[in-house]
């Protein structure tokens, strides 16, 4: 059997995919040190102490996003939900936050620290962010703090974010880029530096 140019994944995506996932789902320890220097005193008001202990951003994007009030709302990874409680809190009870992740773990995480938080705006949602599980034309903002570098089709990640967001919408992101030139070989083609 001969495998089509469709059916060959050169990027080896299962594969790191599953060093995403594993390296995520074995975090176990505090980061609040990391959301401490990230975000501000009022935003870690705002978050239960559940959330603040789990962060696993790059940045804080959420100081330069403009979310309006009632915005359907897409957060793209959502981690420990540092950034969907502080979405939440901006889009307001009218408002909708979809909290998606590949990772159970981050979905109960995000969940139970939404709940701990007293927000019933937000919705957990299982998913890859290479294939959104949402309609065209559904989103109003898109979010995202450290993961669209984690997938191995970023290209294929911008169309989705494209196809979901409504004409009009945001996208908010902060991320990780490194130039090839900036790494050897052996590390850049390793598949754990695309989980560290």
């Amino acid at each position: 059997m001969t495998e089509t140019g469709a059916a060959r994944d050169l990027m080896h995506s299962a594969e790191i995919k599953e060093i995403v996932r594993s390296a995520y789902a074995a975090v176990d320890a505090s980061s609040e040190t990391l959301a401490r220097k990230l975000y501000s005193s009022e935003q870690l008001a705002q978050l239960p102490q559940s959330a603040i202990e789990g962060a696993l951003g790059v940045g804080n994007h959420l100081r330069h996003a403009e979310i309006d009030t009632g915005e359907t709302l897409l957060d793209l990874g959502c981690g420990a939900g540092i950034d969907t409680i502080l979405a939440a809190h901006h889009t307001g009870p009218t408002g909708r936050v979809l909290a998606l992740d590949f990772l159970p773990e981050m979905l109960e995480r995000t969940s139970a620290a939404a709940a701990e938080a007293g927000l019933t705006n937000v919705e957990p949602l299982k998913g890859d962010i290479e294939a959104l599980p949402l309609p065209d034309a559904s989103v109003d903002h898109i979010i995202s703090n450290g993961v669209i570098n984690l997938a191995p089709r970023k290209a294929r990640v911008l169309a989705e974010c494209a196809r979901v967001l409504r004409p009009g919408g945001k996208l908010t992101l902060a991320d990780l880029t490194v130039a090839e030139e900036e790494l050897p070989p052996e590390i850049l083609t390793h598949p754990a530096t695309w989980a560290g």
